[in-house]
C-alpha cells in the first residue's frame, strides 16, 4: 500500500513561495503517476499538477508559470521517492489543503482527481492578502 507524508505546508502572506514535500514509500506496484491535489473549504477537491516516471508533467491551466512539481526517485528502483511542488507568487486563492497521491496507471498520467486512488492526508497552505 502506497503511503505519503506531506510537509512544507504553512502560513504566507501573498506574493511569497512555498515548497511542499511528499515522501512516498510502501508500493508494490509499478508507480508510475503521481500529483498534486488541492482543496478549498466548501470547494470540491481540484487538480494541480502530475508527472510521469519520464518527468513528463502537466498542470492545472490557472497555475502553470507559477507552480512546479519534480520527483526525486529511489536510485535502486526509478521510482519516485520524493514529490515536491514549489508555489511562487502565491494567492490568497491558492489557500487550501494540499494532497499527494497516486494513479494505478502504469502507462498514462492523466490531470483528473477521479484517476487516483491513493491519497496523503494533506498539508495545509495559507495565503494571506
Amino acid at each position: 500500500q502506497v503511503q505519503f507524508v506531506e510537509s512544507g505546508g504553512g502560513s504566507v502572506q501573498a506574493g511569497g513561495s512555498l515548497r511542499l514535500s511528499c515522501e512516498v514509500s510502501g508500493y508494490n506496484y509499478q508507480l508510475y503517476c503521481v500529483g498534486w491535489f488541492r482543496q478549498a473549504p466548501g470547494k470540491e477537491r481540484e487538480e494541480v499538477a502530475t508527472i510521469d516516471n519520464y518527468d513528463r508533467t502537466q498542470y492545472a491551466r490557472n497555475l502553470q508559470g507559477r507552480f512546479i512539481i519534480s520527483q526525486d526517485k529511489a536510485k535502486k528502483t526509478a521510482y519516485p521517492k520524493t514529490l515536491y511542488l514549489q508555489m511562487n507568487d502565491l494567492k490568497p486563492e491558492d489557500t487550501a489543503m494540499y494532497y499527494c497521491a497516486a494513479s494505478r496507471s502504469t502507462n498514462t498520467c492523466p490531470l483528473v482527481t477521479s484517476r487516483f486512488q491513493t491519497w496523503g492526508q494533506g498539508t495545509q497552505v495559507t495565503v494571506s492578502s
